[in-house]
C-alpha cells in the first residue's frame, strides 16, 4: 500500500463509505513478508511514497517470481525490477504467468534492462523530468532513469544523443531544459554534458557518469570526478550507471511539496 492508498482509504472512513472494520481489514497486510531467501518491506510504500523495487542482479528468476508474487499478494499494484538480463526476464515471466491465466504479465524493457508488472501511473509530479544523454552508447542508463521516473509517476522528456562533442544539439533544445522542473545529465567519456546543462538550467541537475569510454576513463571513474569537480551550482553527481538512482531521485525532487 502507497502513502496515497492509504489517504484515500483514510478519507473514505472520514466520509462513511468505508467502515473502521473494512479499513483495519485493509491495514493488517504484515511489514514484512518472510520468504527465507528474501524479506518483502510491504509497507515501504507507506513510509516512503514508493513501493520497493526489486535489484535484479543476483537473484534467480526464481527468486525474482516469488518476490513479485509477495508484492502482488501484499497489494502492490505496480512492480518495477531494475538490472534483469533478458534470459532471465524470460524465465521470470513464465513464472508469472504459470500462476494462471488472471497472472499479471511482464513487460520487459531491453535497453534498460528493466522489468515492469502492472502499468504506469499518471504523472502527478509538479512538473517535467529531463533525462539528457549524451551519446547513444549511454542510453542504457538513460533509459533505467527514464522509466523509473515514469513508473514513479512523473511527466518525462527524453533528450537523447545531445553531447558537447556536437553541442549545437544540445542548444537546440534549450527551451526545454528552462521549462524542466528537474534535469537528470547522463555521460560518459569527460562526463562534461553536466557542467554544461548546469549553466543552462534553473532546476536541480543530477548528473549520472556512465562506464562508457576508452581506457583512461576507468570505467566512469573520469566522468565521476569530472561531475564531482563542475563549475555549475545545483549538479549533484550520483553512483556510475545508476540511473535508477537519478530517475528515483528526480521523482522525489519532482514531488515536493510546497510550503513543506
Amino acid at each position: 500500500m502507497e502513502q496515497k492508498d492509504l489517504r484515500h482509504l483514510l478519507a473514505q472512513v472520514a466520509e462513511g463509505s468505508v467502515s473502521p472494520d473494512e479499513a483495519a481489514h485493509a491495514l493488517k497486510v504484515a511489514p514484512v513478508t518472510e520468504l527465507g531467501y528474501a524479506a518483502v518491506d510491504n509497507h515501504r510504500g507507506i513510509r516512503q511514497g514508493v513501493s520497493e523495487v526489486i535489484y535484479g542482479e543476483g537473484k534467480t528468476a526464481e527468486q525474482i517470481a516469488g518476490i513479485c508474487q509477495a508484492m502482488l499478494e501484499a497489494g502492490q499494484e505496480r512492480i518495477l525490477i531494475t538490472r534483469l538480463d533478458e534470459d532471465k526476464a524470460v524465465a521470470v515471466a513464465d513464472r508469472l504467468h504459470s500462476q494462471g491465466d488472471d497472472a499479471p504479465s511482464l513487460d520487459y524493457r531491453a535497453i534498460a534492462r528493466i522489468g515492469i508488472v502492472g502499468a504506469a501511473p499518471e504523472a502527478d509530479g509538479n512538473g517535467t523530468v529531463v533525462v539528457a544523454a549524451a551519446g547513444t552508447s549511454d542510453l542504457f542508463v538513460a533509459e533505467e532513469a527514464a522509466i523509473t521516473a515514469e513508473m514513479l509517476g512523473n511527466d518525462v522528456v527524453r533528450l537523447y544523443d545531445v553531447g558537447v562533442a556536437g553541442i549545437h544539439r544540445l542548444l537546440s533544445h534549450a527551451d526545454e531544459i528552462a521549462d524542466a522542473n528537474v534535469v537528470v545529465a547522463v555521460a560518459g567519456m569527460e562526463g562534461a554534458l553536466a557542467s554544461v546543462v548546469g549553466g543552462m538550467a534553473s532546476c536541480p541537475v543530477i548528473a549520472v557518469p556512465t562506464s562508457v569510454g576508452y581506457g583512461a576513463s576507468f570505467g566512469g571513474v573520469a566522468a565521476l570526478l569530472a561531475m564531482l569537480n563542475s563549475c555549475a551550482s545545483g549538479v549533484s553527481v550520483v553512483n556510475i550507471d545508476n540511473g535508477f538512482g537519478a530517475g528515483y531521485q528526480a521523482h522525489m525532487i519532482n514531488h515536493v511539496k510546497a510550503g513543506k
